[in-house]
């Protein structure tokens, strides 16, 4: 468990556009990615655009999806932007087991009910009713996963979106890079250091998500195939997911989208085509990347991602 969260970073999906200086090749790539069941949005104002690919970590066992228009469209591309990597020596990882009970346990001889508010305390003790009295004394990382993954059934894994661009760039021999690095002794310092107050909206919508149970993780994958993006954004576990460590993270959480953003804003004065593929959440949360986008004027084309807003 401490080894996965030092490792976590590396799993965590990225967010970049394509720039394209041939318009009706952009077109054509979007039209071929909507076919392989992926979010995908074309960003253009003049003879500047981008392609953003809307990604979700996490897909249930046996889900299947079409990946072969992402294919298509990853094989036309000039560059791939990856998403931020942990870069977590042995050093770290030994300062982590060192400093074990640290991270996983709260301050002293505090309890989850020393933190959370009471209504949100209340449904933590039915949600939790089976599993004994040690989780009040755990860390709240801890306990944002295990609400998440026992509770919600959120599992990592599976076939998704970033690993079809990720085998498509090695065939085609496409150059890539990731948009940023979060250093190991960052996130032991993170994991050692951070108030327990820093993480109660993430047991707050752990809970949410846990008393829906392991529906809402098939749901969100089922939406997502569908395009359905206001559905994945609004899906309790995914709510969950953003609350939690790392994006949630008051800082870690921002290092994240700052390296994406300005990644984005980087790809837009490049010349060909640049493919990314970026966290659903980050893209189309309110407030996210592409309100930001079309509040400075890009005509942003593809699924709804908003409530009322045509393609």
């Amino acid at each position: 468990m401490i080894r996965g969260l030092a490792l976590g970073l590396l799993l965590m999906c990225a967010a970049v556009p394509a720039v394209a200086q041939d318009a009706d090749q952009v077109d054509d790539i979007i039209v071929v990615a909507r076919r392989s069941q992926t979010p995908i949005w074309e960003v253009s104002r003049g003879d500047r655009s981008l392609i953003l690919v809307g990604n979700i970590r996490g897909l249930p066992r046996g889900f299947e999806w079409s990946p072969s228009g992402l294919e298509a469209a990853t094989a036309r591309a000039d560059r791939i932007l990856y998403p931020p990597v942990g870069r977590v020596s042995a050093s770290d990882l030994v300062r982590v087991l060192w400093r074990m009970r640290t991270i996983s346990r709260l301050p002293g001889e505090t309890t989850s009910a020393d933190y959370l508010d009471p209504a949100v305390q209340a449904r933590l003790e039915a949600v939790m009713a089976e599993d004994g009295d040690d989780w009040r004394r755990q860390s709240f990382v801890f306990l944002g996963f295990d609400l998440t993954r026992d509770k919600a059934g959120y599992r990592p894994g599976g076939d998704d979106a970033e690993d079809v661009v990720r085998r498509g760039a090695r065939r085609a021999r496409i150059e890539g890079q990731t948009v940023g690095e979060v250093r190991g002794d960052e996130i032991v310092d993170n994991l050692i250091n951070q108030a327990p107050q820093a993480y109660a909206p993430c047991i707050a919508a752990g809970v949410v998500a846990a008393e829906g149970g392991p529906e809402s993780f098939v749901h969100r994958a089922e939406d997502w195939r569908a395009l359905r993006v206001p559905e994945v954004i609004g899906n309790p576990l995914d709510v969950a997911l953003g609350q939690c460590w790392p994006w949630g993270d008051p800082e870690i959480g921002p290092q994240l989208k700052g390296q994406w953003l300005t990644a984005i804003a980087g790809a837009l004065d490049q010349p060909g085509t640049t493919l990314a593929v970026a966290p659903l959440r980050l893209l189309a949360e309110p407030g996210g990347v592409l309100d930001g986008l079309e509040a400075q004027g890009f005509d942003v084309r593809g699924p709804d991602w908003k409530t009322g807003q045509a393609d």
